[in-house]
């Protein structure tokens, strides 16, 4: 009886340890979240000189199961994003940066992924062509990576069936430019068309074939057309709709080969800092797959605005 009762206050002991811990990683990786806004440069008609805005986002999730009998899988998440974004409007002229970063991992018992890996920077410049007009003419620049390696898990490509090793820091690296006509149909709403260009750039050449350059490559220049549209509205009461279609079409490729971004998200807010977002984010890249990539995210947590 004395072994049985010892034995009980250490399961018991042991399980409360297991729930402290869970509920302090959970409140640890509530700060990490990965809410976005839309892709596009919006600058507001209204604005007069500079604006800038610094917002950081914090997420996460976790499940813990010990002796449970429907059985289950420990997890937990966390993802961290920030977006600074510094704007201008003068009479007719306007300016606008946006850096964006997010990485997140997630642990499944004793095996750790990555679940998001984000780094942009945008720049965009308009000029309108009067004050009675929607029309301006823009030039925009934009650098899309990623931080840390990122894996195929059970990969097809790997005859050992063994995870591969697809991208990286840099690997792939896109620079695009563009210019054009944007029409601003309504506040909420904007298209754009014009020409555009586009480096590739992989810094790991053993990764150049996954991105439809030769092995031992790590560069690649095309030119060609770029459409894009952007539309933000509240559908709903405290709920932000943002979608954006880019697209690039190489002119020296079929048109089945245009690339296209197309990323949504549904932003619901419950107080001043708390945050749930549903994304859903849709890519055709003909160098990378035949098939369309897809992502979706449902998540929530703490949005803080820094300035």
């Amino acid at each position: 009886q004395w072994y049985y009762l010892k034995t009980h206050k250490l399961l018991k002991m042991r399980l409360l340890y297991s729930r402290l811990t869970a509920l302090l990683s959970f409140i640890l990786f509530l700060s990490f979240g990965g809410f976005t806004t839309a892709q596009t440069i919006v600058i507001p008609d209204t604005l007069k000189g500079w604006e800038d805005n610094w917002v950081v986002n914090l997420n996460g999730a976790q499940a813990s199961f010990d002796n449970w009998s429907e059985g289950g899988v420990n997890t937990i998440s966390g993802t961290f994003s920030t977006n600074y974004s510094k704007i201008y409007r003068g009479d007719l002229f306007a300016f606008g940066i946006r850096i964006n970063g997010r990485y997140g991992q997630a642990r499944l018992n004793d095996d750790t992924r990555k679940s998001d890996d984000l780094l942009t920077i945008r720049t965009r410049s308009t000029f309108g062509f009067s004050d009675r007009t929607r029309l301006s003419a823009y030039g925009t620049v934009m650098l899309r990576t990623q931080f840390r390696d990122g894996f195929e898990y059970n990969a097809k490509r790997n005859p050992a069936g063994a995870d591969s090793l697809i991208s990286g820091f840099f690997a792939p690296a896109y620079l695009t430019e563009g210019v054009g006509i944007s029409f601003n149909a309504e506040k909420s709403f904007q298209m754009e068309a014009g020409l555009g260009l586009k480096q590739t750039i992989i810094l790991r050449e053993d990764l150049a074939p996954n991105y439809g350059l030769k092995q031992g490559d790590n560069y690649r220049f095309e030119g060609g057309l770029t459409t894009g549209i952007t539309f933000q509205k509240e559908v709903v009461k405290n709920v932000q709709y943002n979608t954006d279609i880019e697209t690039f079409t190489n002119l020296l490729h079929p048109i089945n080969e245009t690339d296209v971004y197309w990323t949504n998200e549904f932003i619901g807010k419950i107080n001043s800092t708390l945050r749930t977002s549903l994304q859903f984010e849709l890519r055709y890249d003909h160098d990378f797959s035949t098939d369309i990539q897809l992502k979706q995210v449902l998540s929530a947590g703490v949005s803080m605005d820094l300035f």
